[in-house]
């Protein structure tokens, strides 16, 4: 297998689990916690280095989710002390993790066997080189294991409570009344954000692991109000824009993990201009139409309360208005109906449909 076809394979798994697992964060407002978890996790895998100078994924993977869950727990207790906002939780609590990951990093070098840019930007390019070995047999490429177990783990942890996820995400106090734990749900939750995001951590760096849990399910929430398309469309953007993002890189010659997150901002934007109903150049063009229909009723509604024939040219001068968008409401009202011109330029309401003038 070639290694641009490894490269790509990796960044869609890892797309598509960050796209799964991030889409209840988007949903939940907590996108902001999976930036502090992709952070703060750096603590998790430089102890296990510097503690049993071990490389073991299994033991980087049990250390970085338990900070994870420290993280969250951290949060969520500063929180509940009412004295602190849960943003400025996060602020404070994932800055203070992150950095004493650092400074192990930084003063311990020779036990930890990693720097920071690695952890920030990682090097996708370089996944093809590692390869799982056991017994003396050649597996593959270890990212395919690593990232595609952890994937198959994300979708049947969705599978088996996607009710649940679903209740306690819309109404939580729904969800408990109905004997459900929003608590524990959430901490489930937040374990799968943080294996997840310890096992895409060595190939794409924490950077890029916070746009793909974020951008992929923030613009399918701009695509579809439904749920199961939702992650549908977060999973196939983050597998998409990994694909698309390499092969970027190779015209440009660049970074591939800039790239994936250039294509990533692309998609977003796209989306967030040009979506059927949610995007901005739909919204633009609904409030001119709903604009123009409430002219169009404020006329309609005149000349219903003369109770006669109305001459169209002081309608400008009733209500203050422009000649051309008199002129305007005039036409769209008669377009439907609603208004009827005589020869005399009188307007009145229809006479042979009664109430077909109504303002709706």
């Amino acid at each position: 297998m070639s290694a641009s076809l490894v490269i790509m394979i990796t960044g869609a798994l890892v797309g598509a689990s960050c796209g799964l697992v991030g889409a209840f964060l988007v949903l939940r407002r907590l996108a902001l916690m999976g930036d502090a978890i992709s952070h703060s996790i750096l603590l998790g895998i430089v102890a296990v280095f510097a503690i049993t100078g071990s490389r073991s994924p299994v033991l980087m993977i049990i250390g970085a989710g338990a900070v994870g869950i420290l993280t969250v727990a951290l949060v969520s207790w500063i929180e509940g002390s009412r004295l602190v906002r849960e943003d400025a939780a996060i602020g404070l609590v994932f800055p203070f993790l992150f950095a004493i990951g650092v400074i192990i990093v930084s003063r311990f070098p020779s036990q930890v066997h990693i720097d920071v840019d690695a952890v920030l930007y990682g090097e996708i390019a370089y996944v093809p080189l590692y390869r799982l070995e056991m017994f003396g047999w050649d597996l593959g490429v270890q990212a395919f294991w690593t990232v595609g177990t952890m994937l198959a783990i994300d979708l049947l942890f969705i599978a088996l409570l996607y009710k649940e996820l679903k209740l306690s995400t819309f109404d939580a106090g729904f969800a408990a009344a109905l004997g459900m734990s929003p608590v524990l749900l959430h901490y489930l939750l937040m374990a799968a954000v943080s294996t997840t995001t310890v096992v895409a951590f060595d190939a794409v760096g924490a950077i890029l692991v916070v746009a793909l849990l974020v951008v992929p399910a923030a613009t399918a929430q701009l695509l579809t109000r439904r749920l199961t398309i939702l992650l549908a469309l977060s999973v196939a953007i983050g597998s998409g824009s990994a694909i698309l993002g390499y092969w970027l890189a190779r015209v440009i010659n660049g970074s591939i993990s800039g790239a994936i997150a250039a294509v990533l901002g692309g998609i977003f934007f796209l989306a967030f201009m040009f979506a059927p109903t949610q995007g901005l150049v739909a919204q633009m063009v609904l409030r001119r139409r709903q604009r123009r229909r409430f002219v169009q009723d404020l006329v309609v509604a005149h000349v219903r309360a003369k109770n006669g024939p109305v001459p169209a040219l002081t309608l400008g001068s009733a209500f203050g208005w422009p000649e051309a968008a008199t002129a305007r409401a005039v036409s769209d009202a008669r377009e439907e109906n609603r208004l009827v011109l005589d020869e005399r330029g009188q307007l009145d309401v229809p006479r042979s449909s009664p109430g077909s003038g109504a303002p709706s």
